[in-house]
């Protein structure tokens, strides 16, 4: 903390002295980083938020965007001043209503300075004022904003955020949204949640939308341009709102025919994961160049290229499995994506179980059976790959082998109790691989340390006789190719950026 005051004389200093409080000297700033090891720079320290409420205006023309973002947060520690990640022009800070000094450092951190400084567990309410062509900034060497023919997308992982709102950048921090963009008539602008109102004045269109349970801040997405959007609900009664470029071409009806069986996916989930979590579902197909998709909460992005061989419902089954797995129980740190990825293809093998196209088992024999000992794919850790590898085909697939090891090994009662149980245990919170490992020990009684080192930290193949100590690989040679491989490995680049 640096004060300073004018203050004539010996007594003045003395009274000074006396009118400060001593605790004073312990406020400090608050960390740049939140202390993840893949993602030194991400997130931040000192503050826990509870609510975003964001109110964008955008011109897909020029793609300038200009936003107020109002954040609701509590302090965690003394701060003298904190930071947000962000990467656009800010204009203007108030802390707690007053005006606030900032500068910015690193490659996307806002440190704002308040007025006077911050005890520890004080409710804090940050005003930021903004403006900036998304498309024209970039951190770390690539940009998480897609430019598109009629506006612009924000999805990606493992951040997006900083291109569209200052915020605490690392899902450790969770919290609920409202979102309001205001568009040209005839745009439309596609977030997360409920879509609240829309109102319409002197040419501009306003969209409102809310997010009203916790939601890591890469799970938030905006999407504008013109859309052609689709309503309904499910079996349960939960609304479903789905929206599609009207610029989608030869992909458009295969994005349609999958997209729209949203509903069905998601009902037919809850029977393995549970009731479905959230109050809203949905997706949306932007006209982006991107070849990924994206699980952000209740409404995933999908990029057109997943549908251009046809028709595709297992990638959908991926992104709407991550609701429960990845987006209801976020990873801890990043190092934990096995939680996120590996039970998500392992809702495509029960899909593809669920169609009559390869079982489960058969589809983790093929995939032991189909990568060599030798092959690069079984030096990859699943349960720590490294910031290098956390998207790599094996955190998917040697991450799904892992599951059905695990299957095998306790047996199908204490499977499916495990895989419905540790959503509701840790929901709208954080867990770790060894959080996973701990829960399936203690709802199965059994020890699984090894078969969890086996499967997803030795830095190679397991041999034919660990697998088959698991139930995998039991024939010898290579089993037949399952008539749902080549669909589900169509979506194998489904996380990859190109970072």
């Amino acid at each position: 903390m640096h004060l300073r005051f004018i203050v004539p004389g010996a007594l003045g200093a003395a009274t000074l002295m006396l009118a400060v409080p001593a605790s004073a000297a312990a406020h400090s700033p608050g960390a740049p980083g939140i202390g993840d090891p893949y993602y030194p720079a991400y997130g931040n320290g000192g503050y826990d938020v509870s609510h975003y409420d964001l109110r964008l205006k955008y011109q897909p023309d020029t793609d300038r965007l200009e936003g107020t973002a109002t954040i609701l947060a509590r302090t965690t520690e003394d701060l003298s001043r904190f930071n947000l990640d962000f990467l656009l022009d800010v204009g203007e800070v108030r802390v707690n209503g007053a005006k606030a000094s900032f500068t910015t450092s690193g490659e996307q951190e806002l440190e704002i300075t308040p007025a006077k400084p911050l005890d520890k567990d004080t409710p804090l309410t940050v005003v930021v004022r903004y403006s900036g062509v998304p498309s024209s900034k970039q951190a770390f060497g690539f940009t998480s904003w897609h430019r598109t023919p009629d506006g612009g997308v924000a999805a990606n992982e493992p951040e997006a955020a900083a291109w569209w709102f200052p915020s605490n950048d690392h899902p450790l921090d969770k919290a609920t949204y409202d979102v309001s963009v205001q568009v040209p008539d005839g745009t439309q602008a596609i977030s997360n949640g409920t879509l609240q109102s829309t109102s319409s004045r002197l040419g501009w269109t306003r969209w409102n939308w809310r997010s009203d349970q916790p939601q890591a801040t890469y799970l938030a997405t905006l999407a504008i341009g013109k859309f052609d959007l689709t309503t309904g609900t499910t079996e349960s009664g939960i609304p479903v709102v789905n929206a599609y470029s009207k610029d989608l071409g030869a992909n458009d009806g295969a994005a349609r025919a999958s997209v729209e069986r949203s509903a069905e996916v998601a009902d037919w989930l809850s029977g393995y994961f549970g009731p479905y979590p959230y109050d809203a579902l949905g997706g949306y197909v932007p006209n982006t160049d991107t070849g990924y998709a994206l699980e952000t909460q209740t409404r995933p992005f999908y990029s057109p290229r997943q549908f251009a061989n046809g028709s595709n419902v297992s990638v959908v089954v991926h992104e709407l499995a991550h609701q429960w797995y990845g987006d209801l129980v976020s990873l801890r740190g990043w190092k934990d994506i096995w939680i996120n990825e590996g039970f998500a293809r392992y809702a495509q093998w029960l899909w593809s179980e669920h169609e009559g196209e390869g079982t489960a088992q058969e589809l983790a024999d093929y995939t032991y059976a189909s990568y060599p000992a030798d092959d690069p794919f079984w030096t990859v850790k699943p349960g720590d790959p490294g910031p290098e590898n956390q998207f790599d085909t094996a955190v998917y697939d040697r991450g799904a082998l892992a599951v059905q090891a695990l299957r095998n090994e306790i047996g199908d009662e204490a499977f499916f109790t495990v895989l419905k149980g540790w959503p509701a245990k840790y929901a709208h919170g954080n867990a770790s691989v060894a959080d996973f490992q701990r829960y399936a020990e203690e709802v199965s009684g059994t020890p699984l340390a090894a078969l969890f080192d086996t499967w997803l930290f030795q830095p190679s193949k397991p041999d034919a006789a660990t697998a088959r100590a698991q139930s995998l690989a039991k024939a010898s040679g290579t089993p037949a190719q399952p008539r749902s491989w080549r669909k589900i490995a169509a979506t194998n680049g489904i996380h990859e950026h190109g970072h």
